[in-house]
């Protein structure tokens, strides 16, 4: 059974990623890129369906130990777990060398620290998201296991032997004793790859992360955490392309057994928008012009068709299946592969981006014609759709509605459109875009505000709230002393706010079907709930907005990492791990706080 999310690391190359657990055994991992089929699926399933352990060696019908520590090594992704031993103490370290053209590599070096440690290395590779055993042999003194298009290579200095479709090696460490195993993916018809050289690829990391990491620009009161996120961030963007994946996972539940699990392996163009300008304000310029130019490619001159999310290198077709082999996460069922949402029409996205390009463009990133060029293409295509009901940033599988988020978003790509022009970058319909974007205010001030309880809603005519409302403030549209912006966080506070005072996204209905369509409940939303942070630090009351920040950092794992969700009865992290959009917002309270000096100490 796979450990709880919060009990897992990530290490990643930038091309795909690995998650391994306290225990030691990586239970996920996709090659040779994010989407890719997992060639370790425990994570979804059993030890059956795919795993590679590394730890002492332990009873065959006990559990394996966990660590008694584990760090990421200074500011990188090199993983180092520790175990405590009645023999010693033994070290695991753990990492993927970023690749370039290189085969995807994860690579682990056993290190004796003191005492005898007697180690195991356990190998259980199924392709195919655990679905097919491959042809495990051995070429020379190297292990390979092959099946269709895909080979995994295992180089080792140590003895293995097969038993029970799993690869094993048994083996001693001393202290001062460094043992190494590297697993090279290459398609299966092409030669051996070169055989791994594990310390030099460790130095090499290393170097990589110092170096990324000290372009940083931040160096406020919150550095560990916004450095944290930023590593994460940079694990997550896809290297060859510039694309940045919403989460490495598919499927962790959003509510542990139910059925609110989805594939997030893709690049959402709100998400990677956000997190676009994340790092602009971090100091990351050239990610950001990457992130440009795959947008560019991905929409390819056609805004009317203009996708919510792609693949990593700007496929469309993202059909959504169900593998109904794997029991899912603790399970949690069904576990999904590609994304049904892919064709819904969301409005907000024309807003993200446009934002997005807006904040490259005042951040003095180079000036890009093909950008702005789109830039009115997305306002021309918005004028005429902008009024049209929805699917929303939440991807409801319910209904249309009128959103007002949406509408919001709306008023935000005309917004920065007219702020274009207006700079003299761009020629348009100046006018006609300020009139836009005045006949698009009053409508949601119309529309989407309950004048009797004082708050903006979810939708045109409901009585529903929805978190997304606190990014009214945020992104301009009524400044934060207005009197309906402070009603919508106050009525937020009361109606969506769980016990520990986070914020779920809308209300659900349990065993109904709810506003979203979908059954079943969820955990708190932490995007929304670094959303209120900002909020109640705009509105003035700075001492609430860090007192929340600082409860949200403590739901972080021991190494800094954060899913989608926090299950508030559970106390525990839910949804695909790590998650950027949770990452981002993270990055961002940091920094509104930071300017207002609004933290402890």
């Amino acid at each position: 059974m796979a450990g709880r999310i919060e009990d897992y690391a990530l290490v990643g190359d930038m091309q795909t990623a690995a998650l391994i657990c306290r225990d030691g055994s990586a239970d996920w991992l996709c090659l040779p890129r994010f989407d890719s089929h997992a060639v370790f699926a425990g994570l979804l399933g059993t030890e059956e369906h795919g795993f590679w352990r590394i730890g002492p060696a332990h009873g065959r019908d006990m559990p394996a130990p966990p660590a008694n520590r584990r760090r990421y090594v200074g500011d990188s992704l090199i993983l180092e777990s520790e175990w405590d031993t009645p023999r010693g103490t033994v070290r695991v370290t753990d990492f993927m060398p970023p690749r370039g053209e290189d085969p995807p590599q994860l690579v682990r070096i056993v290190e004796g620290v003191s005492g005898r440690v007697p180690m195991r290395s356990a190998l259980r590779m199924r392709f195919s998201y655990g679905w097919v055993v491959p042809w495990v042999h051995k070429v020379d003194d190297r292990t390979v296991a092959v099946s269709g298009p895909d080979s995994v290579w295992l180089d080792t200095s140590v003895d293995t032997y097969g038993k029970d479709l799993t690869t094993y090696a048994d083996f001693t460490v001393a202290a001062g004793d460094r043992v190494a195993f590297t697993i090279t993916w290459q398609p299966s018809h092409k030669e051996a790859p070169p055989v791994a050289h594990p310390e030099e690829a460790l130095a090499a990391t290393r170097t990589f992360w110092d170096d990324w990491v000290a372009q940083c620009t931040y160096h406020g009161p919150y550095r560990e955490a916004v450095v944290r996120s930023l590593i994460t961030l940079k694990a997550l963007t896809y290297a060859p392309t510039g694309a940045v994946v919403a989460a490495p996972t598919t499927s962790l539940p959003e509510e542990i057994g139910g059925s609110r699990n989805w594939d997030y392996r893709f690049t959402w163009l709100r998400d990677a928008a956000i997190t676009l300008s994340s790092l602009l304000r971090t100091g990351y310029h050239e990610e950001a012009r990457a992130w440009r130019e795959w947008l560019l490619r991905a929409v390819a001159g056609d805004p009317q068709n203009l996708q919510i999310m792609y693949g990593i290198a700007g496929e469309r077709e993202l059909a959504e299946a169900e593998l109904s082999w794997l029991p899912g996460y603790e399970n949690s069922q069904p576990v999904r592969v590609g994304n049904g949402a892919a064709g819904q029409l969301q409005l907000d996205v024309y807003g993200e981006v446009t934002e997005a390009l807006h904040l490259a463009h005042m951040t003095g990133l180079a000036r890009n014609d093909h950008a702005n060029l789109l830039q009115l293409k997305l306002i021309s295509y918005l004028e005429e759709h902008w009024d049209e009901p929805d699917e929303g940033i939440w991807e409801v599988r319910g209904p249309r509605r009128h959103f007002v988020h949406s509408k919001v978003m709306a008023w935000v790509a005309v917004d920065r459109t007219v702020k274009l022009i207006e700079s003299g970058e761009v020629d348009g319909p100046l006018e006609r875009w300020r009139e836009l974007r005045d006949e698009i205010h009053r409508a949601v001030c119309e529309h989407g505000y309950d004048a009797e309880r004082n708050t903006f809603t979810q939708s045109y005519g409901s009585k529903e709230l929805d978190a997304s409302l606190l990014l009214i403030p945020q992104m301009g549209f009524l400044p934060p002393d207005d009197k309906r912006v402070i009603g919508t966080i106050e009525a937020i506070q009361r109606e969506l706010s769980t016990l520990d005072g986070f914020i779920l996204r809308y209300p659900t209905a349990g065993e109904e079907a709810g506003v979203d369509g979908l059954e079943g409940d969820e955990g708190a939303f932490l995007a929304c709930s670094f959303w209120m942070a900002d909020d109640l630090a705009m509105i003035g009351r700075v001492d609430e907005a860090r007192k929340l920040f600082e409860k949200l950092l403590a739901l972080r794992n021991d190494l800094g990492l954060l899913a989608e969700e926090w299950d508030p009865r559970r106390m525990r992290q839910v949804g695909n791990f790590p998650q950027a959009f949770s990452h981002v917002p993270l990055i961002d309270t940091a920094l509104r706080l930071t300017a207002s000096g609004a933290y402890g100490g």
